[in-house]
């Protein structure tokens, strides 16, 4: 199931895993889809929500199969959102042995000279995170700065516990890419389209095929 042996009491979906047997792919033949979201703040990253927000799939209704989040962005976030049907894809996507980049736009308001420390090593969540990668590339006179992040965990609501630990205030943050696949910006929030067969071609180099 998804490339992984299966065991006594394991679920699969049919519709959604990639399930083989002795090499030979079995259940639905369902065709598969992975879509481009631009996720707007403010909507929730589920298929449905007990308090009646907005999500994700409220804004994918056209999709002719029904597809599922590739991990989350939280509820003000926005940007790069996946949302696929390729059961495989999905484990390679989220799984941590694959360890896919994460590159955020990020606006912040602070003290310049704290900057350097979201470079640093730090703990969240009693986690160790690896480095991030940090640029600035654009700085205001009131303490603003537009930040280029790449992270390679994506824990839990992580660059904004990050900025928070070195005193930063996050005033909007935007996914620009996963792994090499970036955002295409011709998109609005809200907007969505089919990954091009390049791109799926790069995001399976990047995951299946390591």
């Amino acid at each position: 199931v998804n490339g992984v042996t299966a065991k006594p009491g394991d679920r699969a979906d049919a519709q959604v895993d990639d399930i083989c047997v002795n090499g030979k792919r079995i259940g639905g033949h369902e065709e598969l889809h992975t879509i481009m979201l631009y996720k707007p703040a403010g909507v929730v990253t589920t298929m449905s929500d007990e308090k009646n927000r907005r999500t994700v799939a409220q804004l994918v209704q056209r999709c002719p199969v029904r597809v599922l989040p590739v991990g989350r962005l939280d509820q003000y976030s926005e940007g790069l959102l996946l949302l696929t049907n390729d059961g495989a894809l999905l484990d390679a996507l989220t799984h941590p042995r694959y360890h896919v980049d994460k590159t955020y736009e990020v606006t912040v308001r602070g003290q310049g000279q704290k900057l350097p420390r979201l470079s640093e090593p730090m703990g969240i969540d009693g986690y160790r995170i690896r480095p991030a990668q940090v640029r600035v590339t654009a700085r205001q006179p009131d303490g603003t700065f537009v930040l280029h992040m790449t992270i390679h965990e994506g824990r839990n609501r992580q660059i904004r516990k990050m900025c928070a630990q070195c005193g930063f205030k996050v005033l909007r943050l935007c996914r620009i890419a996963v792994g090499k696949l970036r955002l295409d910006r011709s998109l609005r929030p809200g907007q969505w389209r089919e990954l091009s067969g390049g791109e799926m071609a790069v995001l399976r180099r990047d995951t299946l095929q390591k």
